[in-house]
């Protein structure tokens, strides 16, 4: 009967409200993959923006805006989840969160320049990377919790999957943007206008995702809460309760985004580094590729999990593949052929990717519905505080020559994220449940 059940939900037909509450989580995370990349994609140019020409610790602490971000998205998911995605509605809290997210990722293109300001400039950086992460953390939670509240169990990790790929369209569609509009300018106007216009266009994807959750109704299972009268009066509390599940949810997600950090949004810096004749617009272009192959990973990752119904088992049959992939890449990322590298960089890319697949689906299912938007920002966006250092710590510990080369830092920090990982899968639980959705917990 169990069975008949679930099969039945997964053929069953979404109707125009679901598909809307998808699009409306998805379009946040296109918002979100298109700003973050934003920032990486032009790094080595701000660095030299931002702080003097011949300070040696430019690229590094331009880095370390990643994780002014995060920590900034860990304060605003808690406080927007708690007051308003737990207590007023998923809507409301993503519709107030991507005005503040596009509107300030809008206003980095018009900062001033070190030159031209001293480190007030670099200030004004930080103060909006900050405010950008305050309202960007909401969007996966609240996301995540609209989108898979609204959708049967039987589909909801194939949805989760569509949903997480957001980011990487919006990763993708930046690459092309970037890879344009530096052809456009040429080199010579990299320094003091690509970078300006690449960070403008990012109010487009914010406007497109304000028009679609306009039109998007509330979670079900919210509207249930609230008609019940079962909304809390502190979330935090009851996500704070749940100690065991808070510890291996963390470690897993901090494991996966520690991976993300140093693969997918080092790549353009990385390949830079790595073969230095190649010009800007053509490391976008390649980069777009490989992100296009992560793109597939998340789907066939989802499509996985779909099939056999278990999301915990999806994310560690995957987990173990990158772990036994990383020595054979790390040996074609650096055999000096830029062919060879850019493969490497899409298997894995794709490999992590599957990963990611069941993480809205799973997150989703085992926090309550009480306190579900709360639990997953705390989650999600305090475990992106560690991982955000990634970056920074690879080339801080290569540079002090401390893990070797910068290649061999970061194959150590590739191994550190993915035992951390696997350690967090092994605490957890299935979530997934044929006999009583976990959702309505």
């Amino acid at each position: 009967m169990a069975i008949n059940e679930s099969n039945q939900m997964k053929s069953e037909k979404l109707n125009r409200t679901q598909v809307a509450q998808i699009l409306s989580a998805f379009s946040g995370w296109l918002m979100d993959g298109y700003t973050s990349i934003a920032y990486v994609v032009v790094a080595v140019t701000i660095s030299g923006v931002f702080f003097p020409s011949n300070f040696s610790d430019s690229l590094f602490l331009t880095f370390l805006g990643l994780a002014v971000g995060a920590l900034a998205r860990f304060v605003g998911s808690i406080a927007l989840g708690n007051f308003l995605g737990d207590k007023l509605g998923r809507r409301k809290m993503l519709l107030y969160s991507i005005v503040g997210f596009s509107f300030f990722s809008f206003l980095i293109a018009f900062i001033p320049t070190y030159q031209s300001a001293g480190y007030a400039a670099t200030a004004i950086l930080y103060i909006l990377l900050f405010l950008v992460g305050i309202f960007a953390g909401a969007e996966y939670s609240g996301g995540t919790a609209l989108s898979m509240e609204a959708i049967p169990q039987g589909k909801r990790v194939a949805v989760g999957a569509f949903v997480q790929s957001g980011y990487g369209v919006g990763y993708f569609i930046l690459l092309l943007v970037a890879s344009f509009i530096r052809s456009y300018y040429g080199p010579a106007q990299a320094d003091d206008l690509v970078w300006r216009v690449i960070f403008a266009t990012t109010i487009i994807p914010g406007i497109v995702a304000v028009i679609i959750r306009l039109f998007t109704h509330e979670s079900p299972v919210f509207d249930e809460m609230k008609s019940r009268n079962e909304i809390e009066k502190v979330p935090l509390e009851g996500t704070i309760l749940q100690t065991r599940i808070l510890v291996s949810a963390f470690l897993l997600v901090a494991g996966l985004l520690l991976l993300n950090t140093i693969t997918l949004s080092f790549y353009p810096t990385f390949l830079g580094e790595l073969y230095t004749k190649i010009s800007g617009s053509a490391d976008d272009l390649y980069n777009s590729y490989i992100n296009l192959i992560s793109l597939i990973g998340v789907w066939i990752g989802g499509v996985f999990a779909f099939l056999i119904f278990k999301r915990k088992l999806t994310m560690t049959v995957f987990s173990i593949i990158f772990l036994i992939s990383l020595i054979p890449l790390y040996y074609l990322v650096f055999s000096g052929n830029l062919t060879l590298t850019i493969v490497a960089f899409s298997i894995q890319a794709f490999i992590e990717a599957a990963i990611f697949a069941s993480i809205p689906a799973f997150l989703s299912e085992v926090f309550s519905k009480s306190h579900r938007t709360t639990s997953i920002g705390f989650i999600y966006n305090g475990a992106a505080i560690p991982a955000s250092f990634g970056i920074s710590a690879v080339i801080y510990f290569s540079s002090k020559n401390l893990f070797g080369t910068t290649g061999q830092s970061w194959l150590v920090f590739l191994f550190i994220g993915t035992i951390v990982l696997l350690i967090g899968l092994l605490l957890s639980k299935e979530s997934s449940n044929k006999l009583k959705d976990p959702i309505n917990n």
